[in-house]
C-alpha cells in the first residue's frame, strides 16, 4: 500500500510540474507570434518535442535511468488515434477559431479541454467520480473561469467558438486515448508524438503560407516545444499511468493559473481580483483531489502486462531465467484474480466500472 500511495504523490508532483511547463509556454508563445505564423509555430513546438525527446532517448540508451517497457503492437491504434486527435486535428482547429474569435472568449473556451477530457473519462471510460473529486474538479475549473474572463464579452460568430470547442474535445480524446498506453514509456509515447504531429502541421504551415521563419525564431521555437511539449507530455502520461484521465486532467487544469503567477513574479504585471479568486479556488481544488479516498469492493480480474514495478504486494510472481533483476524492473508478468477493498485511483491495476 505505501508504495501505491506514494506513486500516487510523485504522480500528482509530476503532473503540476507538466502544468508549469507548459503554463511558462503561454508567454514565449506570445513573444514567438510576433514572428512565426501560428500553423508554423505549432509545428515546430511538436517537431522540438520529438526531436528533443529521440535525442534524449539516445543519450539515454544502455543507462539505468529509465526501466521503461516499449509499445507494443496492440498500442498502436491507441496512440495512432492520439495523435490524429491531439496532434493534428486539434491544433488545426485551433487555430482556426483563433482567427475568428475574441482573446477573451479563446481563452475561456480553451478550458473545455479539461471538462471534456472529465466527462469522457466518466461516461466513456467508466472512471470513479464522488462528491469531493466533483468539488475539486469545479474548484479548479471555477478558478480557471475567473483567470480567463476579462470582463469583456465580445461576439464573434459561431464559427469560431464552435472550432476552438471541437479542438478542445480532440485534446479530450487524445488524452483519454493516451492513458490507455500509459504504462508504456512516456518517452517513446512523446517522441512518437511529437515527431508525427510536428511534420504534418510544420508541412501544413509551409503548404499553405510556402516559407520559414528566421533561423534564431525556428531554434527558439524548437527548444520551447521540447520543454513546454516534450517533457511536459512526458510527465502527463507518468501521471496518467497512476491517477487516471479525469484526475491528471483537472489537475493539469491549474496551467492557466501557473501561467499567470509567472506573468506577475517574472514580467511585473499587476494582481487583479481575478487572479486572488482564483489562486483561492485552484488550491482549494488540488487539496481537495489530493485528499480525496476511494475506497469499496473491487475485482481484480486476470491481467498479464510489462510495466515498471518492485515485488510489493500486487506484484508477488516469479521471474524466468532472462527477466532483470533488481528493483524496479520491467518485464511481462501476470497478475491473478482477486477481490479486496482498499483506498485506490483509476490507476493501471484498477480500471474496472463502477454500477
Amino acid at each position: 500500500m505505501t508504495s501505491q500511495f506514494d506513486q500516487q504523490r510523485s504522480s500528482l508532483w509530476s503532473v503540476l510540474l507538466a502544468a508549469f511547463l507548459f503554463g511558462i509556454s503561454t508567454p514565449l508563445a506570445k513573444g514567438l507570434l510576433r514572428e512565426i505564423p501560428p500553423q508554423i509555430l505549432a509545428g515546430l513546438f511538436y517537431l522540438g518535442s520529438g526531436i528533443g525527446l529521440t535525442i534524449l532517448t539516445w543519450l539515454l540508451r544502455g543507462r539505468t535511468i529509465s526501466h521503461e517497457a516499449p509499445l507494443a503492437h496492440a498500442d498502436i491504434p491507441w496512440l495512432l488515434g492520439a495523435i490524429i486527435f491531439g496532434g493534428i486535428l486539434a491544433p488545426f482547429l485551433l487555430l482556426t477559431g483563433l482567427q475568428q474569435t475574441p482573446a477573451s472568449n479563446a481563452s475561456l473556451l480553451l478550458n473545455l479541454e479539461s471538462v471534456f477530457s472529465v466527462m469522457l473519462a466518466w461516461v466513456v471510460f467508466h472512471e470513479s467520480a464522488d462528491r469531493k473529486f466533483a468539488l475539486g474538479m469545479g474548484a479548479i475549473l471555477l478558478g480557471s473561469v475567473f483567470l480567463s474572463w476579462n470582463g469583456v464579452a465580445l461576439a464573434g460568430g459561431l464559427l469560431g467558438p464552435f472550432a476552438i470547442a471541437a479542438a478542445c474535445l480532440c485534446w479530450g480524446v487524445d488524452n483519454n486515448l493516451t492513458q490507455k498506453v500509459s504504462a508504456r514509456d512516456p518517452v517513446q509515447i512523446s517522441a512518437i508524438k511529437g515527431l508525427v504531429a510536428g511534420t504534418v502541421n510544420l508541412l501544413l504551415g509551409i503548404w499553405f503560407l510556402s516559407a520559414l521563419p528566421a533561423l534564431v525564431w525556428v531554434s527558439a521555437a524548437l527548444v520551447v516545444g521540447f520543454f513546454s511539449y516534450g517533457l511536459s507530455i512526458v510527465l502527463f502520461v507518468l501521471a496518467l499511468r497512476n491517477l487516471g484521465t479525469a484526475r491528471t486532467s483537472a489537475y493539469f487544469s491549474t496551467a492557466p493559473f501557473i501561467g499567470a503567477i509567472l506573468s506577475v513574479l517574472a514580467l511585473g504585471e499587476t494582481v487583479t481580483s481575478s487572479l486572488v479568486v482564483a489562486s483561492f479556488a485552484m488550491i482549494g481544488g488540488v487539496w481537495l483531489l489530493s485528499t480525496e479516498k476511494h475506497a469499496h469492493l473491487h475485482i481484480h480480474g486476470p491481467l498479464v502486462h510489462a510495466h515498471p514495478h518492485t515485488h510489493d504486494e500486487y506484484h508477488q510472481h516469479g521471474h524466468g531465467p532472462y527477466d532483470p533483476s533488481g528493483e524496479p524492473h520491467v518485464h511481462l508478468h501476470e497478475h491473478v484474480s482477486i477481490i479486496h477493498s482498499h483506498s485506490h485511483r483509476p490507476d493501471i491495476h484498477h480500471r474496472h466500472s463502477h454500477e
